[in-house]
């Protein structure tokens, strides 16, 4: 559900963003009255933009936090596994950047 909420404010915000664009672009043949109120558009827009990036700034920072305790936790619980599983992804990197 996290994920679908990440997602969900993050193509939002790419089209608010989007039109926001589109407001500057309109604005730069505005003039008068017009032109403040594309300005006043464009402000609100970006806004909005940057309330729906912060939330998923916080949707992400509370996601890697539970990934990291869960981690935490199973190191903790199983330290030769992890141990294990550490040597063997250095190993495979190791060949990886060795074949190069």
């Amino acid at each position: 559900m996290a994920e679908n909420t990440t997602s969900t404010l993050l193509d939002e915000s790419q089209e608010i963003l989007h039109k926001t664009e589109q407001l500057i672009s309109d604005a730069a043949a505005a003039t008068g009255k017009e032109a403040e109120a594309l300005q006043a558009r464009v402000i609100a827009g970006l806004r909005e933009a940057k309330e729906r990036l912060s939330d998923a700034e916080k949707v992400a920072v509370d996601k890697a936090k539970a990934a990291a305790k869960v981690t935490d936790a199973y190191v903790h619980e199983n330290p030769w596994k992890a141990i294990g599983i550490g040597a063997a992804v250095g190993v495979v990197i190791g060949m990886l950047i060795a074949r190069r």
